[in-house]
């Protein structure tokens, strides 16, 4: 029972793209920062405030984990930064599970996370050229760890339902 892994940067479209794929394969979506929220009782913010972040990244690895091993099928989206902590960048490859990076460029991400960059604390105060310089740093630093899902596909200038038919077509 394959488990189908959605990842990358904050703004790619992870969220989004999983809902939709979710309907149109007709298999769950689960949100894995969403799934914390839920079994905490505390947003991501307070969980960070409250108890810092390496308790955050172990909670973040056990839920994976607990999702993971679950035996329902479902499309998990992981946190953008998920597979850069805790080697979870090893979880991504095995029989019963399906890695697919979305891909961005720094343009797309910085034009789609300008919209709303007031909802993401990592980059709500930064100028547009400090938001860039950071994207462009965190995407060189996550490289390695985005890399070692098994598929890649670009979000770059298509639609939801283009990216969709994407991941469709591998899990042909």
């Amino acid at each position: 029972m394959k488990k189908i892994i959605l990842l990358g940067y904050m703004g790619c479209g992870k969220s989004t793209i999983a809902k939709t794929l979710s309907k149109n394969i007709g298999i769950p979506f689960v949100d894995l920062d969403e799934y914390i929220e839920k079994k905490t009782n505390l947003s991501i913010n307070a969980l960070f405030e409250k108890h810092g972040e390496v308790y955050f990244r172990k909670l973040e690895q056990e839920s994976f984990k607990e999702l993971l091993s679950s035996a329902d099928r479902f499309i998990i989206g992981l946190g953008g930064g998920t597979p850069c902590y805790a080697n979870n960048h090893e979880l991504l490859i095995g029989e019963d599970v399906l890695s697919v990076y979305l891909k961005a460029s720094i343009e797309t991400l910085f034009d789609r996370l300008s919209a709303n960059k007031s909802k993401r604390p990592l980059i709500a105060n930064k100028s547009d050229v400090e938001m860039k310089e950071f994207i462009a740093m965190h995407l060189f630093e996550r490289s390695f760890y985005y890399n070692k899902a098994q598929y890649a596909v670009s979000v770059d200038d298509k639609t939801i339902d283009q990216v969709v038919l994407d991941i469709v077509a591998i899990l042909a």
